[in-house]
C-alpha cells in the first residue's frame, strides 16, 4: 500500500493542499486513490471551495472541518480513521459523506465532539471513544444498509443517531458510561427516515408516570428513548433492551419477564399506553409485535398481572404445514372459550399475512397460507421462518392482549 503522510508540507492536486498554522488545508481538489493511506498529523480544514474525495484510506489524528465537498466513490468505497491522542472535534456547515468510519480515541470522554454533521453509507466501528453530538449540535446519518460494530460502554453515539432507508437497524446510542440500544424493524418506503435517542433519565420528570393506561403497572424510571420518524409514510415495529445490572429497575423483571413490555407516551390523550411486547430473554429485548401506533418517547413498562392470564389459552407456536396431521395449523387451546377473539399474523417486516375473528369457529385458522395484506398474493403460501401473532379477546371485563413469535417449518 502507498502511504502519503501529510505533516507541514504543501501538496498540489488542483488547487491547493496546504499546511497552515499547524493544520492541513484544502482549498482545490483532493482525490485519495485505491490503496492510498494518507496520515493527516494535524488538524484537516477542507474549506469552501475545496473539493475532498476518499476512496483509500485517511488516517485522521487531529480535528476535522468541512466546509466542502467531502465524499467517496460509492463503487470503490474508502476509510476514514479517527484516530487523535486528544479529543476531536468534528465541525463543519456542510455534511461529509463517509464510507467506512473508525473511532478510536482513549482520551476521556467524550473523545469525539460532534459539531457538524456526517453520513455513513458502510460500516461505523466504534472500537474506542464516546461520540457525543447532542450538547454540541451535530448528528450522526446511517444510510440505507449502513452498519455499525463493536459498541460498548465505552463507545456509542451519546445524542441523536438518524437512520435513512429501508433496512431494519439498531441505534449504537447510549448516555454518560451505558450503551443502550433500541431498534426498528425494517420500513418499506425508500424515503423512511428515524431519529434515536437514549435518555438515562426518569421520565416521570417530564411525562408523569400516573397517567398510564390501567393495565399497566410500572414504568421504567430510570432510562427512556425517543424514536421519532422525520421522513417517509412507513411505520416500523421497535425494540427496546434492557440491563438489570445497570440501568433498568429491578422490579421491572421480577418474577415472568412475559410481562414487560414496550409503552409509549401519548402525546394526545396525555398518557402511558401500552404497544405491546415480545420478549427474548437471551437478548435481553422486549419488541413490539406489530407497527407502533405513534412515535416519541418510549420507556420499558409491566403490565399487571390481572392482563396474564395464563390458564385461559394455550398456545402452541411451532406450524409445520405438510398435511401428516400434526402442527398443521396454528392451534390456540381454548381459544373457542372466549366469543369476541380476532387472531392477527405478521411477518418480521411487520406486514400482516392474516387475520380472522373468532378464531377456529368454522374452520378460520392459519395454515401458513397469506390471507391478509401483504407482498405476497392472498392464498399464496408463506415462506418458513419467524412470524409474529397477536391475539386479543375479553377477560374479566377487559380486553387482554397476547403476543409473541410464531415459526413456521418448511413443508417439504
Amino acid at each position: 500500500m502507498k502511504k502519503l503522510k501529510i505533516t507541514y508540507l504543501f501538496l498540489l492536486f488542483s488547487g491547493v493542499v496546504a499546511a497552515q498554522s499547524g493544520q492541513t488545508v484544502n482549498e482545490g481538489i483532493l482525490y485519495v486513490s485505491p490503496g492510498t493511506l494518507v496520515s493527516v498529523e494535524s488538524d484537516f480544514d477542507n474549506k469552501g471551495m475545496g473539493e475532498y474525495e476518499n476512496n483509500g484510506e485517511v488516517l485522521l489524528k487531529g480535528n476535522f472541518n468541512n466546509d466542502g465537498i467531502t465524499s467517496f466513490n460509492p463503487a470503490l468505497g474508502g476509510y476514514t480513521r479517527f484516530e487523535g491522542y486528544t479529543q476531536q472535534n468534528i465541525t463543519g456547515s456542510i455534511p461529509a459523506d463517509f464510507y467506512n468510519v473508525l473511532f478510536r480515541n482513549p482520551n476521556p470522554q467524550p473523545a469525539f465532539r460532534l459539531y457538524g454533521d456526517i453520513s455513513i453509507s458502510g460500516n461505523a466501528d466504534f472500537y474506542q471513544g464516546i461520540v457525543q453530538d447532542d450538547i454540541f449540535g451535530g448528528i450522526i446519518i446511517f444510510e440505507d444498509e449502513a452498519t455499525h460494530t463493536n459498541t460498548s460502554d465505552e463507545s456509542f453515539v451519546d445524542g441523536y443517531a438518524v437512520k435513512n432507508g429501508t433496512t431494519d437497524f439498531s441505534f449504537p446510542i447510549g448516555d454518560g458510561q451505558y450503551y443502550r440500544y433500541a431498534a426498528i424493524s425494517a420500513p418499506d418506503d425508500q424515503s423512511s427516515a428515524f431519529t434515536g435517542k437514549y435518555y438515562f433519565e426518569d421520565s416521570n420528570v417530564l411525562y408523569p408516570h400516573e397517567n398510564r393506561a390501567q393495565e399497566i403497572e410500572i414504568i421504567d424510571n430510570r432510562e427512556y428513548w425517543t424514536i421519532d420518524k422525520t421522513g417517509g409514510e412507513a411505520d416500523v415495529m421497535i425494540t427496546l433492551s434492557w440491563d438489570e445490572f445497570t440501568t433498568t429497575p429491578s422490579e421491572l423483571l421480577v418474577e415472568s419477564t412475559e410481562a414487560i413490555r414496550v409503552v409509549r407516551w401519548d402525546t394526545e390523550t396525555g398518557m402511558w399506553v401500552d404497544e405491546g411486547g415480545v420478549q427474548d430473554m437471551f437478548a435481553k429485548t422486549v419488541t413490539t409485535p406489530v407497527h407502533v401506533s405513534g412515535y416519541g418517547v418510549f420507556t420499558l413498562g409491566r403490565l399487571r398481572k390481572g392482563y396474564l392470564p395464563t390458564e385461559d389459552i394455550v398456545i402452541y407456536n411451532g406450524l409445520t404445514p405438510d398435511g401428516d396431521g400434526k402442527n398443521d395449523y396454528f392451534y390456540i387451546e381454548g381459544i373457542t372459550n372466549h366469543p369476541g377473539n380476532t387472531v392477527q399474523i405478521y411477518n418480521r417486516w411487520g406486514i400482516k399475512v392474516y387475520e380472522t375473528a373468532e378464531y377456529d369457529s368454522n374452520g378460520n385458522v392459519f395454515t401458513g397460507v397469506s390471507a391478509g395484506r401483504a407482498t405476497l398474493s392472498q392464498r399464496d403460501r408463506l415462506p418458513a421462518g419467524t412470524y409474529f401473532y397477536v391475539i386479543q379477546y375479553p377477560h374479566r371485563g377487559t380486553t387482554i392482549k397476547k403476543s409473541g413469535y410464531l415459526y413456521i417449518s418448511s413443508a417439504d
